[in-house]
């Protein structure tokens, strides 16, 4: 993230209002924008050469040139560790690395051996997504992300083939309300075990709590360039489980937001689709016409979802431990990383 890159001078969070609900989505929309992953290593550096260049005073004002770059930046490192996220678990490549899993988990008559691998293959990349784009104040050793990873794929597998034996059994529902509701099913294993899974990937935060800072005053943000630091360079508070919960919870809450109409939409609407004539006809159109609906579908939920909460968050410091009720900053607050 651009918050890595040297100089005292500080960059905008974003060129939106982070403030407001739209004003995430817009930023969102940035970050989990495809377009980024063209970028390769030459253009990364570059991008983040021009924030030096901003954050060392070099340039005078932030430009479509600047933002453009810190969308790059910030699309591509890990917020706390400033080094790049793997590319198939960034954020902007969440839609294109769930487009075929996803697909795979839809397709209208899977069996039992289908099922089984489609909900497998799905929380191996949720675990994946998961520890990549995770707070690193807290790390997670390996023995806890294979039992997580056991227990979520467990989790999917069981409701996923639980609904799928109790949906046929249904005896006071309609033929049609049966197709309905069993093409319903994997968005009941992906929602319920997805929440899982990002408690247990994440549980080590929870139990250890995260890194929490003062919000800082324009004074106190002056003061520090006048020292020739930057916001970065101020040293965490402690860590704080309650903020831990909150992050890990309000993820949580992302995921389900995320994968609520990418689940439910395309089957809906493929379910009437494939009662038109042009596609009895022509029955291979099928799985296109399923990938188009995903896809589309998918672009435009990521950033609504990512965007609920604010990756980096700020609470009343006396709603934490009472370790830190006299340690705010501004108002009080104190802030800390969420987490994507």
């Amino acid at each position: 993230m651009s918050a890595s890159i040297p100089g005292n001078r500080e960059l905008p969070a974003s060129q939106y209002d982070l403030g407001t609900y739209w004003g995430r989505v817009m930023h969102s929309a940035n970050i989990s924008d495809p377009r980024t992953l063209l970028v390769n290593a030459a253009g990364l550096e570059h991008a983040k050469s021009l924030l030096a260049g901003y954050k060392q005073g070099k340039i005078g004002e932030m430009n479509a040139e600047l933002w453009n770059a810190k969308n790059i930046v910030d699309s591509t490192l890990h917020p706390d560790t400033g080094e790049p996220v793997f590319l198939p678990f960034r954020m902007s490549c969440f839609v294109l690395s769930n487009l075929v899993v996803t697909a795979g988990m839809l397709t209208p008559g899977l069996g039992t051996t289908g099922t089984l691998l489609w909900q497998i293959t799905n929380q191996s990349l949720n675990v994946a997504i998961n520890n990549a784009n995770a707070n690193k104040s807290t790390p997670l050793s390996v023995s806890k992300i294979t039992q997580s990873y056991f227990l979520a794929v467990g989790a999917s597998c069981s409701v996923a083939l639980g609904l799928n034996a109790l949906v046929p059994r249904l005896k006071k529902v309609t033929p049609a309300t049966k197709i309905i509701l069993s093409r319903l099913v994997p968005f009941a294993a992906v929602a319920s075990a997805g929440a899982l899974n990002v408690f247990l990937m994440r549980g080590e935060e929870i139990r250890q709590g995260i890194d929490v800072y003062p919000v800082l005053s324009e004074s106190d943000k002056a003061k520090l360039a006048e020292e020739g630091k930057s916001e970065s360079s101020v040293p965490s508070l402690g860590k704080s489980k309650k903020a831990a919960t909150l992050a890990v919870s309000e993820t949580a809450l992302s995921r389900v937001l995320n994968s609520s109409p990418i689940m439910v939409i395309p089957p809906l609407i493929l379910v009437r689709l494939q009662k038109q004539e042009w596609l009895k006809k022509n029955p291979r159109l099928t799985l296109p016409v399923n990938l188009g609906l995903i896809l589309t579908t998918s672009l435009f939920a990521l950033p609504l979802a990512l965007a609920a909460f604010p990756q980096r968050q700020s609470v009343d410091a006396s709603s934490l431990e009472k370790e830190f009720w006299d340690k705010g900053g501004e108002n009080g607050k104190v802030v800390f990383n969420r987490g994507i």
